[in-house]
């Protein structure tokens, strides 16, 4: 390889692909990204409708909203004091494991709680939607699906979550 194509110092790739790793991991996190799922997950549990109450009244269902729109709020809280930590100098280290396990695991649950609310219409494809008068479960079923079936892979790439909780366990652990 020529010089002029070498990127940073000699013998150094594997320090630069892993500051780039960390960067990777932080996107998959997508903290702003659950929070718009955790908003339109709120608004399809209160227009969609079980008899004659809207699910947003379901005890267990706002419960387990409740529970993940708090780990949430932790997991940007952490994103935050990671990334403005005054002693880092702008570089996250392993702590962005922390964020890729927990980002992947809620986006996770954000997608099985859209299909809760979903209900039996998550196995209807756009194809099969009805004409007349769509309800809101119907019109974003086909939707929650893709998402659900899609999103399990997010546990896997950019490094599955078992390698990462190891990256956690040595380096910030100690262990």
């Amino acid at each position: 390889m020529p010089a002029e194509n070498l990127i940073g110092e000699e013998n150094q790739g594997w320090g630069i692909a892993k500051y780039l790793l960390t960067l990777e991991r932080l996107g998959i996190a997508e903290v702003a990204a659950s929070r718009a799922c955790l908003v339109r997950l709120k608004a399809l549990a209160n227009a969609e409708t079980r008899g004659n109450e809207p699910l947003f009244l379901d005890s267990t269902l706002m419960a387990e909203i409740a529970a993940v729109e708090a780990d949430l709020d932790a997991l940007e809280a952490t994103e935050y004091r990671f990334l403005f930590d005054p002693q880092s100098n702008g570089e996250l280290g392993p702590e962005s494991s922390i964020l890729k396990i927990q980002g992947t695991l809620i986006r996770q649950r954000l997608t099985e709680l859209t299909m809760v609310v979903a209900g039996p219409f998550a196995q209807t494809t756009a194809m099969e939607l009805p004409t007349s008068e769509p309800d809101a479960a119907r019109s974003f079923a086909p939707w929650a699906t893709r998402h659900y079936l899609n999103f399990r892979k997010i546990s896997i790439y950019g490094g599955s979550n078992e390698i990462q909780r190891n990256i956690v366990a040595k380096a910030v652990l100690g262990l």
